[in-house]
């Protein structure tokens, strides 16, 4: 029994012995670390660059961003304070020195910020670009970020609007009196009535037509081949066709009226004269309309009115007829722009054979530009607009992101078109970068992105977003 005390009491003793070992040398190493840092003195405190009014008494990293501490050192008299070496007695040699608040800034010694009353801050080959933004895993796991590739395929730009049917003008037909009478005869008698290829619409009695009909009698009987040949000419003219002139040369009789028949299928979109009605030359009897083929007209916001051009292909959609579709071609691109809607008309033709889209119904355009085969393009969800400027979040790895400003073209489907600031490969955040945006206060960030893109001597933009206050927080922990 006493035994086992005994070997308890050693076993225990032991492990007494190897804790306090242990502490001395994690305290001496901590305070190795504490002098070298600041060059054979002690710091005052620790702080993160991204947070300096958080202030520790020991080294490591920071539990806000997945950030190195910087020490704060006491600064010598009269020079540089050694300080700014935080993190040089690393294996590898600082490439530069740069200001966590103004990463593209960069310099070629330790030391103060000029911009700051903070530290510059080292960088080697093995950290993340300037700009860009650590984030510890475990905040990128609650946060739920999905990253997406940059890809490249096909893509169109698509526009989507409406119009209206109207009818085809190159189709539209008068129907005209070149001589002087009455209507005796008026088959069709209404505004919108349909007609059919050679039917007869009216009959018009003529005293200058009986009269030419007889003159083309005697030239006949005279054997007067120029007599003949001017008669039919003057006939002609008044509106006779050529089987008229013929039935009559064949009976040898002259015709009361002049008959008019339909050129064509199609409907009245005018009646001139009524029953009895006297009539001049020029009186318009008929204005007829063929349905073969609509015009659907149009209307596509100026912004998107570069993208079209005559022979794009178009879809159009008709409520009055769901689940059909018509093809057809942009035939013209109209040349003023309506100034109340500041939209530009276009013009489609679609066939029509069977007569189902009708002049005044209301239809939903999609016109397809010519495709490009070699688009970069990105989710639309991971572009974030601010206005006069669009950004991407990019990701270099699981837990640095930076921003970059790219400039987008058209969006169809879900994705947008990325003309600039990408490459294919890259990944971006595709959801939770506005979450990024408010943890790693993006916002100084952008501003500084946009500073260092920009040529320095052009004069600078606006800002869309306000700048990180240049004070240092005050407050101690």
């Amino acid at each position: 029994m006493r035994l086992n005390i005994k070997i308890a009491l050693l076993v225990c003793l032991g492990v007494v012995t190897a804790a306090a070992g242990f502490v001395i040398f994690r305290h001496r190493d901590s305070a190795v670390v504490r002098q070298d840092a600041c060059a054979n003195t002690a710091p005052s405190y620790w702080y993160d660059p991204m947070r300096p009014s958080e202030h520790f008494d020991k080294p490591g990293r920071s539990p806000l961003m997945d950030t190195q501490l910087v020490p704060k050192c006491t600064e010598p008299k009269g020079g540089v304070s050694a300080a700014g070496a935080a993190g040089a007695s690393t294996e590898s040699k600082p490439q530069y020195w740069y200001d966590p608040m103004h990463p593209a800034e960069r310099f070629d010694k330790p030391g103060k910020s000029p911009f700051m009353d903070m530290q510059l801050v080292p960088k080697y080959a093995k950290d993340a670009a300037p700009g860009s933004i650590a984030v510890d895993s475990r905040v990128v796991q609650n946060l739920g970020l999905r990253l997406a590739k940059v890809e490249e395929g096909s893509f169109a730009r698509v526009v989507d609007t409406v119009g209206s049917v109207g009818v085809d003008e190159h189709r539209i037909e008068a129907v005209q009196v070149r001589q002087s009478g009455w209507i005796e005869r008026l088959d069709v008698r209404a505004a919108g009535d349909s007609v059919r290829r050679g039917q007869l619409l009216a009959g018009i009695y003529s005293p200058d037509l009986l009269a030419t009909q007889q003159e083309l009698l005697i030239a006949l009987g005279s054997n007067d081949p120029k007599l003949v040949e001017a008669a039919r000419r003057r006939l002609a003219l008044f509106g006779l066709s050529e089987v008229q002139i013929a039935r009559v040369e064949k009976t040898q009789q002259v015709e009361r009226r002049v008959d008019y028949y339909a050129p064509f299928d199609g409907y009245v979109m005018d009646l001139g004269a009524r029953q009895g009605a006297e009539v001049q030359p020029g009186t318009m009897l008929f204005q007829l309309a063929d349905l073969n083929s609509v015009w659907i007209t149009a209307e596509v916001p100026e912004t998107q009115a570069a993208w079209l051009k005559p022979g794009d292909h178009a879809e159009v959609e008709v409520p009055a007829l769901p689940g059909e579709r018509f093809e057809g071609q942009v035939d013209y691109l109209y040349p003023e722009l309506t100034q109340a809607t500041r939209t530009l008309k276009v013009r489609v033709v679609v066939k029509n054979p069977h007569k189902h889209l009708r002049p005044g119904m209301f239809a939903a355009a999609h016109f397809h530009s010519m495709r490009q085969d070699h688009a970069l393009t990105v989710p639309s969800e991971s572009v974030i607009k601010t206005g006069m400027r669009s950004f991407v979040i990019v990701a270099d790895d699981d837990t640095h992101f930076r921003p970059t400003r790219v400039r987008v073209g058209a969006e169809q489907g879900g994705r947008s078109e990325i003309l600039e600031g990408l490459t294919l490969g890259q990944n971006v955040v595709s959801s939770g970068q506005f979450l990024i945006d408010s943890e790693a206060n993006l916002r100084g960030a952008f501003d500084n992105l946009a500073g260092s893109n920009e040529s320095r001597g052009a004069a600078a933009e606006p800002m869309m977003m306000p700048a990180p206050s240049m004070k240092p927080p005050t407050g101690n922990h």
